[in-house]
Parts: C-alpha cells; sequence; structure tokens
C-alpha cells in the first residue's frame, strides 16, 4: 500500500524534475544564441578570418557554450522521461533518441569551428582557405540538420504531443510545438534541396517559421522553471505512479 507520505514524496520528486527541466530549457537559450553570434566572423568569411588577426578566444568561448547545450539538451530529455514514460514508453524513448541526434549534428559543427581556428593558428596557404570554407559550410549543414530539421521532431512533434496528452502544462500552449515542429521540418527540408544557400529567401522563410517553436521552447522553460508542471495532471496522480511500478514489476523476470 502507498502511504501518504510516499504520495507526496512523488509529487515533491516530480516537481522538483519539473524545475530543473525548464531551468535546462533556459540554458539552451543562454547558451545557443550567444554561441551562434560568438561564430559570426568566422562563418561569414572563414578565408578572412584565417588570413587576418582572427578572435580565437571568442569562437574558442562559443564552443564551450555550445558544449554546455550539448549537456542542457541531454538533460531535458533524460531528467523528464521517469514522468512522460507513463503516458507513452515508446514516446519518452523517442524524445531521448532526437536529443541525442540533435546533439550529434552541434558537436559535428563545433569540431568544424574548432577546425577553422586550428587553420588560422598555422602557417596559411593556398589549400588552407578552401579548407577553411569547407568547415563553415559543414557547420552550416550541421546548424540545419540539428536545430533547424530534428529539432521539429523532438521538441515539436514528440514532446509537444506528449505535453498535450498528459496536460503536464497548459494544453493550448503544447500547440505552438505541435504547429512549431512541421514548420521547422518543412522549411527545413525546402532549404536542404535548394542548397542551404546563405542568401536564400528560405532561411528567411524559416526564420518566420521558427518563431512557434521558439514561443514553445521558451515557454517551457519559464512555465516549468517557476510553476512546475500542473498537479492536475492525469500522469502526477498516485494512481499512475503506482500503475507503471505495478506494471514493471510484471514483466520483470523471476
Amino acid at each position: 500500500m502507498t502511504t501518504t507520505g510516499e504520495r507526496g514524496l512523488g509529487v515533491s520528486l516530480d516537481q522538483k524534475r519539473a524545475r530543473v527541466f525548464g531551468v535546462l530549457y533556459l540554458i539552451t537559450f543562454l547558451t545557443s544564441i550567444p554561441a551562434l553570434l560568438l561564430y559570426e566572423p568566422a562563418l561569414r568569411d572563414p578565408v578572412g578570418y584565417i588570413a587576418g588577426a582572427g578572435h580565437d578566444n571568442r569562437i574558442l568561448f562559443g564552443a564551450l557554450l555550445e558544449l554546455l547545450l550539448i549537456i542542457a539538451n541531454i538533460g531535458t530529455a533524460v531528467v523528464i522521461v521517469p514522468i512522460v514514460r507513463r503516458q507513452s514508453e515508446e514516446l519518452a524513448i523517442g524524445y531521448v533518441t532526437a536529443r541525442l541526434f540533435e546533439c550529434t549534428f552541434i558537436l559535428v559543427g563545433i569540431v568544424s569551428v574548432l577546425g577553422i581556428v586550428t587553420l588560422r593558428r598555422q602557417v596559411a596557404g593556398a589549400s588552407e582557405g578552401t579548407v577553411a570554407y569547407t568547415l563553415a559550410a559543414i557547420k552550416d549543414w550541421t546548424f540545419l540538420l540539428g536545430p533547424g530539421w530534428v529539432v521539429g521532431w523532438g521538441n515539436g512533434l514528440i514532446l509537444g504531443y506528449l505535453m498535450y496528452r498528459t496536460g503536464l502544462v497548459p494544453p493550448r500552449m503544447a500547440w505552438l510545438g505541435l504547429v512549431g515542429g512541421p514548420l521547422i521540418i518543412a522549411t527545413g527540408t525546402a532549404i536542404m534541396f535548394g542548397g542551404n544557400h546563405p542568401g536564400s529567401t528560405l532561411h528567411s522563410l524559416q526564420g518566420i517559421a521558427t518563431i512557434p517553436e521558439f514561443l514553445w521552447e521558451l515557454f517551457l522553460g519559464l512555465y516549468c522553471t517557476f510553476k512546475g508542471f500542473r498537479p492536475s495532471s492525469s500522469i502526477l496522480q498516485p494512481d499512475a505512479r503506482g500503475d507503471r511500478v505495478a506494471a514493471m514489476s510484471a514483466v520483470a523476470p523471476v
């Protein structure tokens, strides 16, 4: 039998997870946006960057921020799994997997930018300019395929659906993810087939299409940090936690 104290402890733990989840989401904003701005000189003109004086510390700090971004991204998935798996085991695993894929693209982008820094510190040659341009192009592609495509599936569709079904946050707000996810996927796919040219009007279109997803993730960060999950959510009730434990015990080997 579950005692009243155990029920309270379970609710308290879930709300602590909610606040950690929210803080981690806010950290993703505080790391991803500044990192992109710090990379700007090397990505805008990689050949000129390696040939000039450069700002290596600026680029290295951007790389550090993105490493912290990877930790925060994975944290948002890991901390919420014990809760959302009560609604759907498959979607909970899917969200973690999407986050890992996104982080993989981010990591490849970090390595590419660090490669540009290494080239700047070496003796510049005719071929090094081509390599720097190639590394900058790889970074652009990783941004498109990670934050510009995979995020639409993970943070938009999967997490949006989970939050809508569970009622952990106001369901009306979850529609931002359910709408924003497909918009990012559609525009990201169009840019991919268009060659991912920086001057393409599709990039401007994706910037507009990203607004619902941006607001969705910002809402998650602020709401969960300051309010936690909605206590009325069905999967936060003692019966939901008890049913989960019972189900796991039923399939456990003797």
